[in-house]
């Protein structure tokens, strides 16, 4: 009988051999029974396809009914805490990043938010910083190499963690190590409170996940809305008045 670690291999192999499979047959055609037209932006997508309906799929039957769950059970004030320890714990990533972007002065005010979330705030439980007037602003390694000049890349959908760009999905371990969390020694205390941020995540989107599967095609809604959500962040909210910067959009890389 195969080892633990011999049957992750396996359960990884299965799911990416099903996915090459199922992208053969996953483009979506017109109503004349014509392919849509390929986004040059999104050059995979036919894995991309599989690969968003294979985390949708996983999505329906395990994180979204717990989200709900946790919505009616949990009260609104606690589920608040959640979020703004989850946010406070980020905070080192919003710091690094800003300084590495060149914005030094925001890099210190976010400095002075994050002291007094994890001070006066009870370890970010309560959200201090905006009440003494500095929002939390969100960077990310993988804003910072856009700053740097480095292009977005094709477009992705990770297994398990959604639509990214090849840029931003390069930056995911850094990221990732960014989390003050991941450094915390304490397995089990760490891998519960993984999960606690994943649902309290998860339950907050559930109204913007509701209105991308009204979409016709929601994999294409998805994509756009990502694709102009980042460059809004990657442009500070500078937008172009022809474009839509979708800002309500949620940033997959808030809440490792």
């Amino acid at each position: 009988m195969p080892k633990p670690p011999e049957r992750l291999l396996v359960f990884v192999l299965t799911v990416a051999i099903g996915l090459l499979l199922g992208a053969c047959s996953s483009m979506p055609t017109n109503a004349d029974g014509s392919k849509v037209e390929r986004s040059p932006a999104d050059p995979w997508e036919p894995l991309n396809r599989s690969i968003h309906k294979f985390n949708g799929g996983l999505d329906r039957v395990t994180l979204k009914p717990i989200a709900k769950g946790y919505q009616v059970v949990i009260p609104k004030f606690m589920r608040l805490g959640v979020t703004n320890f989850s946010r406070n714990l980020r905070s080192t990533l919003n710091i690094i990043n800003h300084l590495l972007q060149g914005k030094v002065r925001e890099g210190f005010r976010q400095t002075g938010r994050f002291v007094l979330n994890s001070t006066l705030g009870l370890g970010g439980l309560i959200d201090v910083g905006t009440l003494a007037g500095i929002e939390q602003i969100n960077e990310d390694f993988g804003q910072t190499l856009a700053v740097w000049g480095v292009p977005d890349g094709p477009y992705v959908v990770v297994p398990f963690l959604g639509p990214r760009t090849l840029r931003d999905a390069t930056m995911i371990p850094l990221n990732v190590l960014g989390d003050l969390l991941v450094h915390y020694d304490n397995t089990s205390v760490r891998d519960k409170l993984y999960l606690l941020r994943l649902i309290d995540a998860r339950a907050r989107l559930l109204s913007v996940g509701a209105h991308v599967e009204e979409a016709y095609d929601p994999y294409i809604r998805m994509r756009e809305a990502y694709l102009q959500h980042r460059q809004n962040l990657i442009r500070d909210g500078v937008v172009p008045e022809d474009e839509d910067p979708y800002g309500d959009f949620p940033d997959p890389d808030e809440d490792y």
